[in-house]
């Protein structure tokens, strides 16, 4: 099949994914207002956009006094930690509308304990990351890590005196999970479409996990279709697990939102850094939406493939097929790209992301295409119409290989709220069992069952063979 042009209503494999009963209805309008309440001393309520470029000014403002920074989202606010008793600093965190949190560790305290953790425990099967909320690293090593390869990283992590880390044991294994998104199909790996991006030569292109662009250099929308774009860059194992692949025809049309389903999308206007404490979202074809929260920062993941550093730590779930997929917040900030974790939707684990600011920093791309704004022919999803509705979001109503709603009579354009979504699918699964919905597996019909019924692992957990 030739895919010489791609109509601006399929917006080049529309990005995210085809399902859209995991995490939509908690994406609640209320929760975008961003306010003052003038005195300077007291606290500010922030958008989860804003959270990153007041942690970043904050930390250039305080210098070695700055330890990490998380998101309140019980209240919406930013929590700063200050070094040891430092009046100063807790005085500008409080100008600046934050919440001062006085803590032992510094942060070149905590980056030298994370190196002596890569040289004395960089196992397959571990991996950690800095949590602000505690102010400790957070090492977890998997089910494959038993005898002496447990009682090394134990003593290590003893090693690091008190109060600097803690280890726990996760029961699923660490692996990179390809597949997923709206797929994309690339030799024998499926993997899935991240965010639609230009290109530093301003081509169009299109951001996805770095160990699919490995796996393969051509990859086409469909299961045995023609290739429509070719690697450019491509970065795993190492620092980062992203790569650039470009539209082979320059013509065509992309836009940069996120397919939540039944013609429902959400706006991408931004990509923004991750903040611990911040609501997030996920789409992937295995397991649709999901939603959760970010849970650590600077991550680094020993994968049987080899070292990743750099990532964002959540405790969304995600399965193999969700790999490469888009991490989102409410109001349309990009935030990650799916690399891997351990476990499942129905049991949980810990994911890890790609942050898309270090990645497009790294290839030299910008988000969204020359008229990413303009909103791209499906709806601005109101996810919290999905949740309160399974049926509207119904994946076997799109096409798997276009995306596309296969009744146009039901693609009615709208906004995605993905918390909708989330709601949705908590409700189904409470009345299964009782267990949240982020940690049940989403059972898509239609397009993300026909793609997961289509793919068989290899064991690796890096490629699944169509």
């Amino acid at each position: 099949m030739s895919h010489k042009r791609i109509p601006k209503r399929k917006a080049a494999i529309a990005v995210g994914g085809v399902a859209a009963l995991g995490a939509a209805a908690l994406l609640l309008p209320n929760a975008n207002a961003s306010q003052s309440n003038g005195d300077a001393a007291t606290p500010r309520t922030f958008k989860t956009n804003d959270i990153s470029n007041v942690a970043s000014m904050l930390a250039t403002q305080l210098g070695d006094a700055y330890a990490g920074s998380y998101y309140d989202a019980q209240h919406k606010q930013l929590v700063v930690n200050v070094v040891g008793n430092n009046s100063n600093a807790v005085d500008q965190v409080e100008k600046a509308g934050a919440v001062a949190h006085q803590v032992q560790n510094s942060t070149a305290a905590l980056q030298t304990a994370a190196k002596t953790l890569k040289t004395d425990a960089s196992i397959p099967g571990t991996a950690w990351s800095v949590d602000p909320k505690t102010n400790e690293i957070r090492v977890t090593a998997d089910s494959t890590v038993t005898g002496d390869k447990w009682n090394t990283v134990e003593s290590t992590v003893k090693g690091l005196g008190s109060g600097v880390a803690t280890l726990s044991k996760s029961a699923g294994t660490l692996k990179t999970f390809v597949d997923g998104g709206d797929a994309i199909f690339g030799g024998n790996a499926r993997c899935s479409l991240g965010f639609n991006v230009t290109a530093g030569d301003g081509t169009p292109a299109f951001l996805t996990a770095g160990h699919c662009g490995v796996a393969a250099a051509n990859w086409s929308d469909s299961q045995n279709g023609a290739p429509i774009a070719t690697v450019d860059q491509a970065t795993f194992p190492g620092n980062g697990d992203f790569s650039l692949v470009k539209y082979d025809d320059p013509a065509t049309q992309t836009n940069s939102a996120v397919n939540v389903g039944n013609g429902q999308s959400v706006q991408i206007n931004a990509a923004v850094d991750a903040a611990v404490g911040q609501q997030v979202f996920r789409m992937g074809s295995t397991t649709g939406l999901h939603d959760g929260n970010v849970t650590g920062l600077n991550a680094t993941v020993n994968y049987p493939e080899g070292t990743v550093t750099g990532l964002i730590q959540t405790d969304v779930c995600a399965e193999p097929g969700d790999s490469g997929g888009s991490l989102f917040t409410q109001d349309g900030g990009a935030v990650g790209l799916t690399s891997g974790g351990s476990g499942d939707c129905t049991a949980g684990g810990e994911t890890f992301f790609q942050p898309v600011t270090t990645a497009l920093a790294a290839v030299g791309a910008t988000l969204g295409a020359g008229d990413a704004g303009a909103g791209a022919g499906g709806a601005a999803a109101d996810p919290s119409a999905s949740a309160a509705d399974p049926s509207a979001a119904d994946p076997s109503a799109v096409d798997p290989g276009t995306g596309e709603t296969a009744d146009p009579s039901a693609g009615a354009t709208g906004a995605a709220d993905p918390s909708a979504a989330a709601s949705d699918a908590a409700g189904a699964d409470a009345g299964q069992n009782g267990t949240h919905h982020r940690h049940r597996k989403h059972h898509n019909s239609g397009a993300a069952a026909q793609q997961s019924a289509a793919a068989s692992g290899d064991g690796s957990g890096l490629v699944s063979t169509p």
